[in-house]
């Protein structure tokens, strides 16, 4: 699972996230690109869950980026621990993602076969996804 080597702050408070994405909304590595339509918290356990699904597809071919990284701590409280004592442990971290951001891009397969492999990364998350190709210009 993806997780920080080290953080400036152990614990964060969790904010707002809306609006559209403003950042990593075009393909700029691969070809195929998964494109988020909604506004959630990714788990690290879900984008690796993501990810395994689409290395299946890549038998001696192919590479894939992710453009997100899940560095934002989550904390929780114990069970049956009273109002009062502070802020819970740091239980895992998420990715607070917004529309318009591309999660993953994939490279060095056919067009079906990426539809296919991130069709089923998609089905994984948590959130509505677009499957997105590189327009293609022609002189």
């Amino acid at each position: 699972m993806l997780l920080p080597k080290k953080v400036k702050h152990r614990k964060w408070q969790r904010g707002k996230s809306h609006g559209t994405e403003s950042r990593a909304t075009e393909l700029h590595f691969g070809s195929f690109g998964l494109k988020s339509l909604g506004t959630i918290w990714i788990t690290s356990r879900q984008l690796e869950a993501a990810r395994r699904a689409i290395l299946r597809f890549f038998k001696k071919g192919g590479k894939m980026w992710i453009r997100i990284f899940p560095d934002k701590p989550v904390t929780t409280k114990g069970n049956e621990v009273p109002l009062g004592g502070g802020k819970g442990g740091v239980d895992h971290y998420v990715f607070p993602i917004r529309p318009g951001r591309i999660i993953f891009e994939i490279d060095g397969l056919p067009e079906e076969a990426a539809r296919q492999a991130l069709k089923i990364a998609g089905d994984k998350l948590p959130i509505k996804t677009k499957f997105i190709k590189k327009n293609e210009i022609v002189a």
